[in-house]
């Protein structure tokens, strides 16, 4: 669609004007006025239209004023002059300015749109030369970027084939003498919420930006060419190439640049960023090693001691480290889940956690191993419990967590803990609902539960999310059956067995309080009383003197 801007001073033809423009044919959807040359081209800066029709005559500023100013500001904009005067002047300065017709008054329906059809057509004609001329630039830059990334990314992971690929080096300046080379590796560890908040849920979109400000970064002495990396979720990979210098020299100026990176990252976008920095090479064909360096380095960055700030790998690659598997406790786990007992599944995995927590070192590439094999883990004892594979990740790590819509973002070791969290709960539900849909209900199952966990802390809706059964029909069902409430029931099977243990006088009362589920021995003392009427150690005492009796 085209815009039109009408310049006269005199209203009845500008109307003559809008009545006999056949608009609609012309594609034409905005018909413009000003009433002088002055108000014309504050409308031209304003609205930008594709085709000026001016008045030769006019107030302020006429017509050979006007085509003058739009001459030098406008140079590419299309005229036409209206005029009723034969005047030299006036056509003296159409001609010099270029106008694309020259219109006499009165006005016709005939003249009028032949002219008009005339300037749409130029404009339709430049507009397909200017988009084809787009096109191939966008086409020409799009290409080399891409092709010259497949060429970094083939040599990183020592797929290039220099005898039949040769030809190609050349595009990355291997042919230029004291070049060197090296490579920054980023990985943004809040990109999922970045990406939703600030990139409309586009994921290379952001990869995009941040590429950007790596290669906006650069300096005269070193250039950083970025991509995303498209075998490793959240990592940006950056070549930089200088000319000349020493490697230890060139190694401490990658290291600043990326700590300028990913200061301006946190700052334009709230991004979280950890990077490592490689070492230089003088030929493109040892990136591989220089890439493998700066991983390392990213890994090797303590997540105990993250605090949700960007952070640059030491290179520190410490090889003397814990290695910890949730393995042996996936048999409780298994049991936790299968009973629909989420809760004691996430003390199982908490405990394991604070292990962690208490080693001298966890690394960021501890904590890429350990997601993969939950997943791993995970998967196997899904689809032994009947979840259909369709409902489970394809992939290990946090690619096929995030095909299940599990958040996998995490910059600080307490985050991290979280998505072990958030990964448990996912496939605790897929497991319940998998059993609960081949396993009939029975209220025994209930009341056996009650009496091999009462030491826990057991809540209803543990029983009505496994059976998929209303919390009042539940009640009323276990009380018919048994003439308790399920929660009576507990109480019940609690005291019983806070009876039997407080006749032990081995045992001590904060260890019978622990060993019944309560939280501190106090807690348990008021329980007991206000179920039997008696202290604890008043029970003790009169058992002791009934046995001398």
């Amino acid at each position: 669609m085209y815009k039109v801007l009408i310049i006269d001073d005199e209203e009845p033809l500008r109307e003559a004007i809008r009545i006999l423009g056949d608009w609609e044919r012309f594609q034409v959807d905005t018909v413009l006025e000003a009433t002088d040359g002055k108000s014309g081209l504050d409308m031209l800066r304003e609205h930008e239209p594709d085709l000026v029709m001016v008045d030769m005559k006019m107030p302020e500023m006429n017509g050979v004023e006007f085509l003058r100013a739009v001459e030098a500001e406008f140079p590419e904009l299309l005229t036409i002059v209206i005029s009723g005067y034969n005047d030299f002047e006036f056509t003296r300065q159409a001609i010099h300015s270029k106008v694309l017709d020259y219109l006499l008054k009165p006005i016709n329906r005939q003249d009028l749109n032949q002219a008009l059809g005339k300037a749409i057509g130029l404009l339709e004609a430049k507009r397909e030369i200017r988009s084809e001329s787009i096109r191939r630039n966008i086409a020409f830059n799009m290409s080399l970027p891409k092709l010259k990334e497949k060429i970094y990314f083939s040599i990183i992971e020592r797929s290039f084939k220099k005898q039949s690929n040769k030809a190609f080096l050349a595009l990355i300046g291997a042919e230029e003498e004291n070049l060197r080379y090296g490579t920054l590796v980023l990985r943004i560890l809040n990109m999922e919420s970045i990406r939703d908040s600030r990139f409309n849920s586009d994921t290379e979109l952001l990869y995009f930006a941040v590429a950007n400000v790596i290669n906006e970064m650069s300096d005269d002495g070193l250039q950083c060419f970025s991509f995303a990396n498209p075998k490793q979720e959240r990592e940006i990979i950056a070549v930089y190439t200088a000319n000349g210098g020493y490697p230890q020299e060139l190694l401490f100026r990658s290291e600043q640049l990326l700590k300028r990176v990913v200061s301006t990252l946190s700052s334009l976008f709230g991004i979280i960023a950890a990077g490592g920095v490689g070492q230089s090479c003088g030929d493109p064909l040892e990136l591989a090693d220089s890439y493998e360096a700066a991983s390392s380095s990213l890994k090797a960055i303590d997540l105990l001691k993250l605090t949700g700030k960007a952070v640059i790998g030491s290179g520190d690659q410490r090889k003397a480290r814990d290695v910890h598997s949730l393995t042996g406790r996936m048999p409780i786990l298994r049991s936790a889940l299968e009973a629909g007992n989420l809760n004691h599944a996430k003390t199982v995995l908490g405990e394991f956690v604070r292990k962690v927590r208490a080693s001298a070192f966890f690394g960021l590439g501890d904590a890429d191993r350990m997601v993969r094999e939950i997943v791993v883990l995970f998967n196997d004892m899904a689809l032994e419990l009947g979840v259909s594979s369709d409902r489970l990740p394809s992939f290990s790590g946090e690619r096929g967590l995030r095909s299940v819509r599990v958040m996998t973002d995490f910059a600080t070791f307490d985050e991290f803990e979280g998505l072990l969290m958030r990964v448990l709960e996912y496939y605790s539900e897929q497991i319940r609902q998998a059993m609960a849909g081949r396993r009939p209900f029975n209220v025994e199952d209930i009341k056996e539960y009650i009496d091999n966990h009462y030491y826990e802390d057991i809540k209803i809706s543990m029983f009505t999310e496994k059976y998929f059964l209303s919390r009042e029909y539940l009640m009323k069902l276990f009380k018919q059956q048994y003439g308790y409430g399920i929660h009576e029931y507990v109480q019940k099977v609690r005291m019983d067995k806070a009876q039997e243990l407080l006749d032990d006088s081995t045992l001590k009362i904060q260890e019978i309080s622990e060993m019944l589920g309560y939280k501190d021995k106090n807690y348990f003392s008021k329980a007991f009383r206000n179920y039997y009427a008696i202290s604890p150690s008043e029970y003790r005492s009169q058992r002791a003197e009934g046995a001398k009796k």
